[in-house]
């Protein structure tokens, strides 16, 4: 690229103009491995999280997906992220979960009996109050902040036209500050949030019913549809099921590239996907570094495929053919000597066969047998 400043009448202002330089001799852009791998990023890559079969019980639900999220993006830029569910999967609540829900219980009761203090006082992210016990903030948010909120939604609710959406400019920045608070502060009544967070995260989160292989069935046909609309190149499939080889094997055969996220160390996804990765691997960030070798190999392959040598009658044919024609126009092949023309009646009857074929004596010219 060149830069080239233009003047203009007044002198504050300077306006660049861009071009492109012809390359130098000998320097080839494609081989820069830089370039490459920014071609390689722009990918499209689409993100199908099977929820029943790999739920982030060990880590906290948004953590995790924005874990998952990098690590997809080495790959290509994320346009899809999808997330598939029985309603049983939201209502569940991790071991993990319950253990510190208990121990927050019994940190609550030591601090109202006084046996232990905190250390630092507990801090209302809406309106900056300070409170001594966790128990004391939990009750001023519900009495004061969660009634406030209700207020908003049934005013929301009750309105319509240009007045409802005036109201929804008018607390939008209200209810965000509250969201956000309540997260800390008060416990979900169903479940642990899981299609909350991940849909904070950036996930499509859908909700099936609770018959087996529901969620499965529904991921399969939205994995399909993306294929079909070709609106992703890598697809980046998180379960351990075997139920998803087929579909895997579909992607490879449409040159897509697959890569596969779960615990299984030897699984049927993994064999068949192009690269695999544990949940351990994509929470300690080791995923995103290999990733860097991975889409080199994908480079590379993709180089070989398309300086690989193919056969093909038809156009070495043709190729020949058009080889004679400019070798000799119309003016000068009349003065052309006997043999020049004579090779070139040779090639045409030679083509209009296959190269492997053989002459055998009947179809040779009599003369040359004599």
């Amino acid at each position: 690229m060149q830069s080239s400043r233009i003047k203009t009448l007044k002198p504050c202002i300077s306006l660049s103009r861009f071009c492109h330089s012809k390359a130098k001799e000998g320097f080839d852009s494609l081989s820069q491995p830089w370039i490459l791998s920014s071609r390689a990023a722009q990918n499209n890559v689409a993100i199908f999280w099977d929820l029943d079969n790999k739920p982030p019980n060990s880590f906290p639900p948004f953590e995790a997906a924005v874990k998952l999220k990098t690590a997809a993006s080495s790959f290509g830029v994320v346009r899809s992220m999808v997330a598939y569910a029985n309603q049983h999967s939201f209502s569940h609540v991790p071991k993990v979960v319950r253990e510190q829900r208990r121990e927050r219980k019994l940190l609550n009761r030591l601090e109202n009996k006084g046996v232990i203090k905190s250390i630092e006082p507990y801090f209302c992210k809406v309106c900056g109050r300070r409170f001594y016990t966790n128990e004391k903030l939990v009750n001023h948010f519900k009495q004061i902040h969660e009634r406030e909120h209700q207020k908003r939604l049934n005013q929301i609710e009750s309105a319509r036209g240009s007045r409802r959406v005036k109201l929804v400019g008018k607390y939008s920045m209200k209810m965000d500050k509250y969201k956000n608070a309540a997260r800390d502060v008060l416990t979900p009544k169903v479940g642990y949030g899981l299609a909350d967070e991940l849909k904070r995260a950036g996930f499509w989160v859908g909700t099936v019913s609770n018959r087996p292989q529901a969620a499965d069935v529904a991921l399969r046909d939205h994995m399909v549809d993306v294929m079909d609309r070709r609106k992703a190149e890598c697809l980046v499939l998180v379960s351990d099921d075997s139920d998803f080889v087929g579909t895997l094997k579909e992607a490879k055969l449409r040159c897509l590239k697959t890569v596969v996220v779960g615990d299984a160390d030897d699984g049927a996804l993994k064999r068949v996907a192009d690269a695999g990765f544990s949940w351990t691997e994509i929470l300690m960030g080791k995923a995103k570094k290999e990733a860097v070798s991975v889409v080199g190999k994908w480079i590379d392959r993709d180089i070989l495929k398309r300086l690989e040598w193919t056969y093909n009658p038809e156009v070495e044919r043709k190729r020949k053919l058009n080889g004679c024609e400019d070798m000799f126009d119309d003016e000068d092949f009349d003065s052309a000597d006997d043999g020049n023309r004579n090779s070139c009646d040779y090639l045409r009857k030679e083509d209009s066969g296959a190269w492997w074929e053989l002459d055998t004596e009947s179809d040779a010219d009599p003369s040359e047998l004599q």
